[in-house]
């Protein structure tokens, strides 16, 4: 499994280093991001969709998802109100993993059991004023190899 750490990073590395990312991404590929409340996970996401000029990004924590009409379609979901995968499933979770778009997922540790098998997890950590520290950890080739090329930091 292929990891990459970066650390002492202001809100404004966390969008550079997520267009970066978001450059070498395609349809059908998932991000994973974690972290406590206030870390960064909307932020990496907000540089995300700068790459593909998408602008007016919120946290979809209370209607789970938010479509994105971009090159590649996106869709942002927010896990955190969600009790379990079943949920999530119950939603049109399965749907939206067909219609070959780049998925993040805020807070996908609570569905983790949902997660397809090849995907980029992201943890975030730190809050506040404080720089952050981010880990991506890739599962699946596809995202090893993407690391490596990338070789984010």
């Amino acid at each position: 499994m292929q990891s990459f750490h970066c650390g002492n990073l202001a809100q404004e590395d966390m969008r550079l280093l997520a267009a970066r990312l978001a450059s070498r991404l395609r349809g059908g590929d998932f991000i994973a991001l974690n972290g406590d409340l206030g870390a960064g996970k909307t932020t990496f996401i907000q540089g995300l969709c700068a790459y593909w000029g998408i602008e007016d990004i919120c946290s979809p924590t209370f209607t789970i998802v938010n479509e994105y009409d971009a090159a590649i379609p996106f869709f942002h979901f927010d896990a955190y109100r969600l009790a379990d995968e079943e949920e999530l499933y119950a939603m049109g979770f399965t749907d939206y993993l067909g219609r070959n778009g780049v998925i993040a997922m805020e807070w996908s540790d609570i569905v983790r059991g949902a997660l397809p098998p090849d995907h980029l997890e992201i943890r975030v950590a730190g809050s506040g004023e404080e720089t952050r520290s981010i880990d991506f950890i890739a599962h699946g080739e596809r995202f090893s190899t993407l690391l490596e090329e990338l070789a984010l930091c």
